[in-house]
């Protein structure tokens, strides 16, 4: 009886040299990107000249944060409503200049709560007010 060799197949390698030259690549790619060599999205402008400009103030935030239960929050410190202005009135003192107040209030929390806040608010001078909100999926 006669007997064909069986030819030996080589077993599948795995090749580490060309995943390390794409590693290389992605690591080069996000250094440059960090520091700024590739420019960022957007237009390259000259902004016109003025003889006065204005300078634009940069104004310090605050959030205020309405609960469900009716907490309310400086800032993440739990306040009543009656310490609120003491401690923006602080804050604004010591930043100088004008406070932006966002309310990041719960979907829970009543209207009565949020109209107490804008009643403080308004009294005591702060008129740059904005409600946090989520967009709606879809």
């Amino acid at each position: 009886m006669r007997r064909w060799d069986d030819e030996r197949q080589e077993r599948a390698r795995v090749e580490i040299i060309p995943m390390i030259d794409v590693m290389m690549f992605l690591l080069v790619f996000f250094v440059l990107i960090s520091i700024n060599v590739i420019p960022a999205l957007g237009l390259r402008t000259m902004l016109p000249q003025a003889a006065a400009p204005d300078d634009l103030e940069e104004r310090k935030r605050v959030v205020i944060t309405l609960a469900a239960d009716g907490t309310i929050q400086l800032d993440g410190a739990t306040v009543s409503l009656e310490l609120l202005p003491t401690l923006l009135k602080q804050r604004r003192d010591e930043e100088g200049k004008d406070l932006s107040v966002t309310i990041n209030g719960d979907q829970g929390a009543t209207l009565q709560s949020l109209v107490s806040v804008f009643d403080v608010l308004k009294a005591n001078g702060f008129s740059s007010v904005a409600i946090a909100t989520e967009r709606k999926a879809g």
